[in-house]
């Protein structure tokens, strides 16, 4: 068995499909106009073709899950969404976890969180540059020492 796409249920599915274009790259692989599949496994729906599906009231948006993106350019990201056309609802702006991983948490416009962070090979990179010791940047990054030492 093979987990093929993630689906989030959507209000509005142009502005969804619009959003993960502009600000993650993504691009429509396939449009059936109410359920969308673009790259990278996301899947749109729109919220009455779902509700018709599971012949259920829709709940969007929950705080029990996330989607996660790597983007090593942190400081880019945060400067495009500042210059997009969208409101954005942070959780975090940017914040550094106690591994040195820098991260960000935002909604998408139907409340789905959304988590950008740099990859952990990035993170132990930036501090093997600064002087760090293999050791002291494993210990630093909680990754396993051999890990490490493959990135010199």
């Amino acid at each position: 068995m093979k987990l093929k796409n993630i689906l989030f249920v959507v209000d509005d599915i142009e502005v969804s499909k619009t959003f993960y274009k502009d600000l993650f790259g993504l691009a429509v692989l396939s449009d059936f106009g109410e359920n969308v599949i673009l790259t990278e496994g996301l899947v749109l729906q729109e919220k009455n073709l779902w509700k018709r599906f599971i012949d259920k009231e829709v709940v969007s948006g929950g705080n029990n899950a996330e989607l996660y993106f790597e983007e090593n350019d942190i400081d880019g990201f945060l400067e495009k969404l500042e210059k997009n056309n969208y409101t954005i609802e942070y959780l975090n702006k940017c914040i550094e976890h106690d591994w040195g991983q820098r991260v960000i948490r935002l909604y998408d416009p139907d409340k789905h969180i959304i988590e950008v962070g740099e990859s952990l090979e990035y993170v132990a990179r930036r501090f093997l540059k600064t002087g760090m010791t293999v050791e002291q940047v494993a210990k630093k990054t909680q990754l396993p020492l051999s890990q490490v030492e493959l990135m010199i």
